[in-house]
């Protein structure tokens, strides 16, 4: 079965349509997550919303990602970017810095961790599946993104 952009739940999981641009298709949802991020941060400028923002996506997307994965019978299909989206959510809950230069550096760390997959990255990601496995991964990398944000911080 193919993406149906009408559908609302391929929609959603396909970043708006953003994962099916190549190549590349979650740089692309990155990006598209973190300016939705940095809009909204703008207009709340709130940690707590991106808690209730993150917590809210990353259950709906657990569902959005498994069920458009069971539709295209491929677990994690590159296409599938709402993982990438949340996780970018998940960064703004507490950056080090609210500035232009932590949100490319935000894009660059958080790209460069889910492609490599550091442990236990990529030790999670081949063992859970179904929409858990498709986003836990990605918030695994956030997580790894957000320490070296720090210590980039810390260290300047």
């Amino acid at each position: 079965m193919n993406i149906n952009l009408k559908n609302p739940i391929h929609f959603l999981a396909v970043g708006f349509g953003s994962g099916l641009i190549k190549p590349a298709p979650g740089t692309w949802g990155s990006l598209v997550g973190l300016l939705l991020a940095i809009f909204l941060w703008y207009l709340t400028a709130s940690p707590l919303f991106f808690i209730v923002l993150s917590s809210i996506s990353f259950i709906l997307g657990c569902y959005l990602c498994e069920k458009t994965s069971q539709d295209l019978g491929v677990h994690d299909d590159g296409r599938i970017v709402w993982d990438e989206i949340v996780a970018i959510f998940c960064l703004f809950i507490c950056l080090p810095e609210y500035s232009w230069f932590y949100y490319i550096l935000t894009f660059l760390l958080f790209r460069l961790f889910d492609i490599i997959k550091p442990y236990p990255i990529r030790y999670f990601d081949q063992q859970l599946k179904g929409g858990i496995g498709i986003m836990f991964d990605d918030i695994l990398a956030a997580i790894y993104s957000l320490i070296s944000l720090y210590l980039i911080y810390w260290i300047f």
